[in-house]
């Protein structure tokens, strides 16, 4: 059961938690102590029931434990949680962030353009006011140029004056209040092509920068910047698991390093390595665009059929200190080996699981799913066997086997890792849950807002291209479909032609002038139909004689001597052997 006391509760905690971060000179923001004050009554080292209403005491001491966790600067933990705070609530999309400046710039020249569109001028100097405020809504909206600089300004006015003369207000006056907002963001995109086709060729564009050229010097350096800070945050990621599985393996060392917060620095530097590579895709896209619209701009000056509006490029920026110093670092490393995330997933290439020795569970792999690279991994790719038991964020490899559980894919590091996990998955699932509970900063860098959606209300849904996609799996199939599945329907009394459907209804209403008359005589029985039934004649037989037999004894006459003997004369001796009768 999610913990959700009142909202008047909520509010109290965090502005008392507020007022003492405030008094100790570290002030916090109200979604950041939100965050805070949920995630330590989750974390079950602090023993709060969940399922009581707090007392007095438990709110105190929650207070406590917020603006404790709050004042320790020196935590990576609290860090990290600032960190996706603060991105959070900042970091826009090119979209959004596009629809944001086009709003916030309507909103600003909403009351000029109130003024111009309400105007009713009745003298010729009232005339020349609305002219020069249409002349300063198109310079404010197009955004190229400072409108207190005179040259620009008459710029400005000789496009205008170009397609849109102070003669032609008598017949702008007359639109209504729709028709006016049209025709002036209709002659903004207008005079600003002709000062950009006029910059293009020398003769004007006056206060208007070179983006496309600024742009294409900032953008390679502010990616250079960033993926420096990208090595060196693969560079501490990969110290920090060494040392992290080091102390697995040897208890001395892990006595030694407990005191360290190593886990919360690599729970950081993961976080921080997300966001990098979030602002890195951001950057490349908006180079790629500023291409694209660099081209698309030289052909439309050269044809001069169109026109084109301004972009914008936003740089995000974000600090990062080291959490820990180098020498330190060096000199834990010692007699440990260092591995990065590509050669851990190189030393496990080649081997995947067994699926023969699993029943019930599904693995993915890539010759048996079309979209295997396109799924979406849990736990952003991490192993979902070393999060809960080892507490750690080892790279997990795909082609080992993506095991699909109740909707959900996960990776793994090992084979064994694998293997283990899928003995019980559930039971590994609520062990990376809890070791969340203990870390907070996990919910987001692990993206388990499903398991805990009502602990940042604040955190958005980000865009449709982050929802599950579920893999489609190859396979050999087939179907067969009856020819006609269901039984052919004729009716026959259906009539298609028109004419004869006329002469059916004449016919009806022929009728319904027709009368029938009956009558009833003596003699009218005679011409009924009659019926009678009569027994139909039958086979019968009749035996009158029987069958007999009686047995005779069967002749037996045997002639001996007929082959002749001794003697040269055949004497022959006929014998009868039949029966007697009276012995038969």
């Amino acid at each position: 059961m999610p913990w959700e006391p009142s909202e008047g509760v909520i509010r109290h905690i965090i502005r008392r938690a507020g007022l003492q971060c405030a008094a100790h000179g570290q002030p916090a923001s109200e979604t950041l102590l939100a965050f805070m004050v949920k995630a330590v009554v989750l974390d079950p080292r602090n023993d709060f029931d969940v399922d009581q209403i707090l007392t007095e005491e438990d709110v105190q001491n929650l207070i406590q434990l917020c603006v404790s966790r709050l004042l320790d600067t020196t935590s990576p933990s609290l860090s990290t949680i600032k960190m996706q705070v603060y991105f959070d609530l900042n970091y826009a999309n090119r979209a959004e962030l596009l629809r944001e400046h086009r709003r916030v710039l309507e909103g600003r020249l909403a009351p000029l353009l109130r003024d111009i569109t309400d105007s009713r001028p009745r003298v010729q100097e009232e005339m020349k006011d609305v002219y020069r405020m249409i002349v300063s809504y198109v310079l404010l909206s197009s955004g190229l140029g400072s409108p207190t600089d005179v040259e620009v300004v008459r710029e400005v006015t000789a496009a205008l004056q170009s397609i849109f003369p102070q003669t032609a207000l008598v017949t702008f006056l007359s639109l209504s209040k729709k028709d006016k907002e049209q025709q002036i963001k209709n002659l903004t995109m207008l005079v600003t092509g002709i000062r950009l086709y006029n910059k293009e060729c020398g003769k004007g564009g006056k206060g208007i920068d070179d983006l496309p050229a600024i742009l294409n010097e900032a953008i390679p350096s502010t990616i250079q910047s960033v993926e420096d800070h990208l090595n060196a945050c693969h560079v501490l990621a990969h110290r920090y698991t060494a040392l992290l599985e080091s102390m697995h393996e040897d208890q001395n060392r892990y006595r030694q390093l407990s005191s360290l917060k190593l886990k919360e620095a690599l729970f950081n530097v993961r976080q921080y390595e997300a966001f990098l590579c979030i602002l890195l895709s951001d950057i490349t896209t908006g180079g790629q665009e500023i291409e694209k619209l660099t081209v698309e701009f030289t052909a439309t000056m050269e044809q001069l059929k169109s026109t084109i509006h301004n972009k914008v490029f936003v740089e995000t920026k974000e600090a990062f200190a080291q959490l820990f110093p180098e020498e330190l670092l060096t000199s834990l490393l010692e007699g440990v080996t260092v591995k990065t995330d590509k050669e851990r997933i190189r030393e496990t290439t080649g081997t995947r699981v067994n699926v023969s020795d699993f029943e019930n569970q599904e693995w993915l792999f890539p010759e048996t799913t079309t979209n295997f690279d396109q799924l979406l991994i849990q736990y952003h790719g991490f192993c979902a066997h070393a999060i809960g038991v080892k507490g750690i964020t080892l790279p997990g490899n795909p082609a080992i086997g993506i095991l699909k559980h109740k909707d959900r894919c996960y990776v793994f590091s090992s084979k064994e890792s694998a293997y283990i996990f899928a003995q019980d998955p559930d039971k590994f699932i609520q062990l990376n849950v809890e070791k969340a509970k203990e870390h907070a900063e996990l919910i987001q860098l692990l993206d388990l807002h499903h398991q805990f959606g009502y602990l940042a209300p604040h955190m958005r849904t980000r865009s449709a291209d982050k929802l599950m996609m579920k893999p489609t799996t190859k396979c050999n199939s087939g179907t067969q479909t009856d020819t006609h599945i269901l039984p052919p329907t004729i009716v026959k009394s259906y009539e298609w032609n028109e004419w004869e459907l006329r002469r059916k209804a004449i016919k009806l209403a022929n009728l319904r002038r027709k009368l029938t008359h009956a009558m009833q005589t003596d003699l009218s029985h005679l011409r009924r139909e009659n019926s009678t039934q009569v027994y139909l004649p039958k086979d019968v037989s009749t035996q009158t004689k029987r069958d007999s037999s009686s047995g005779v004894p069967r002749p037996q006459i045997v002639l001996a001597g007929l082959r002749g003997g001794s003697s040269a004369a055949t004497q022959m001796v006929q014998v009868d052997l039949t029966r007697p009768i009276d012995e038969a």
